[in-house]
């Protein structure tokens, strides 16, 4: 039972120490496999230009790549 308890009480901490660490600098958690562009692909769609949603998602995208930790 020891050994639940402080396997419990570690992740708390570490969940906790996440938690700040998020508070403090407001920024997304990012991926490190690089999605579809280590692929060699650009976008998901075959449209020459993409639709209003696209380019709002696109928007949004840019936006959080500033934002992302590294």
């Amino acid at each position: 039972m020891e050994v639940f308890i402080f396997t419990f009480v570690i992740l708390i901490v570490v969940v906790a120490a996440m938690a700040i660490g998020y508070m403090v600098q407001r920024k997304t958690i990012a991926g490190s496999c690089g999605g579809l562009g280590a692929l060699g692909i650009e976008k998901a769609c075959d449209c020459d230009t993409p639709c209003e949603k696209r380019q709002q998602r696109m928007k949004k995208e840019q936006e959080w790549q500033q934002n992302k930790i590294i």
